[in-house]
């Protein structure tokens, strides 16, 4: 039997739910009448009102039960809920019909022996090669140091104890440690994995690490059900390592041309700076080889 994917009708409308709480009607130039409103944010006949839509279209989409919105309605509704750029992408890919999906295999991927290659050039960079669950692919002597040293190095080429990011973040201990800015970290994490669960609602792995979080996680529960959306793929991120103390990086995601949904992370420090310094300790703990060899097959 295949492993369920995410319940995209009731994703479709908590998101609408919690968009259209976060407006009040002066947010959006109404007029309140009276003191007392039984609902948080906008009511449905008001947010109706601005898309243009009829208040029982509006409903049915709330409840789960219409599927075949029109790109039209959707951008309407994207203006009326003013949102981003990101959470309009989001919208999109929730209501697009499930008919048009292809539920994927369970698969264990791996990365391309280019990225290998381009993450063992990186001398001096802490890198690592992310898959499109947040999993770690594979990762240089730097970026393995900076992330998760107290891990196997060769830990990324054994998919059944793979590390993940999101994972990490929420349930080790230790990396519970090496965010002094915790908060903007797990907030950045769940908004990031919200893009891509709109994007892969039918991947039974990506429903499993979001269930998985769900239950083993307050933190992680109360972020989900807020229902953010945003891609980060760039920013600035303090760490409090283990072995050479604060650092203040800048990270970039690129992600590879191959449709894979892969990507590669790469942090930096600015020139002449305490972090820079920092990096280049810890390089020197862990030794020169920062190689990233391809894992012998069976």
């Amino acid at each position: 039997m295949d492993a369920p994917g995410i319940d995209t009708p009731a994703e479709l409308g908590n998101f609408l739910r919690t968009r259209r709480a976060r407006l009040q009607p002066e947010d959006v130039g109404m007029v309140a009448y009276g003191a007392r409103r039984r609902v948080p944010g906008l009511r449905r006949e008001e947010l109706a009102q601005l898309a243009g839509v009829s208040v029982a279209y509006y409903t049915r989409l709330e409840q789960g039960q219409s599927h075949n919105a029109s790109e039209g309605v959707l951008e309407a509704l994207a203006r009326a809920l003013r949102l981003s750029a990101d959470e309009r992408a989001h919208l999109l890919d929730l209501a697009r019909p499930s008919g048009t999906r292809r539920r994927p295999a369970v698969r264990h991927d791996r990365a391309r022996p280019g990225v290998r290659q381009l993450l063992g050039a990186l001398d001096g960079v802490p890198a690592l090669a992310i898959g499109p669950r947040f999993e770690v692919l594979a990762w240089n002597r730097l970026g393995h140091a900076l992330i998760a040293g107290h891990l196997d190095f060769d830990s990324p080429d054994r998919p059944l104890d793979r590390p993940n990011t999101q994972r990490l973040l929420f349930l080790d201990p230790h990396t519970r440690e090496l965010f002094p800015d915790r908060e903007a970290e797990i907030r950045r994490a769940v908004s990031s994995l919200r893009v891509a669960a709109g994007q892969h609602p039918d991947d039974p792995q990506l429903a499993e690490l979001i269930g998985e979080l769900s239950m083993k996680s307050t933190e992680f529960a109360t972020l989900w059900s807020r229902h953010a959306v945003r891609n980060c793929t760039f920013g600035t991120k303090r760490f409090h390592h283990p072995l050479v103390g604060e650092l203040e990086l800048e990270f970039e995601m690129m992600k590879t041309p191959d449709g894979s949904g892969q990507g590669v992370v790469m942090y930096t420090a600015a020139d002449g700076s305490p972090s820079e310094a920092a990096l280049r300790l810890l390089a020197a703990e862990r030794g020169p080889d920062l190689r990233v060899l391809e894992p012998e097959r069976p």
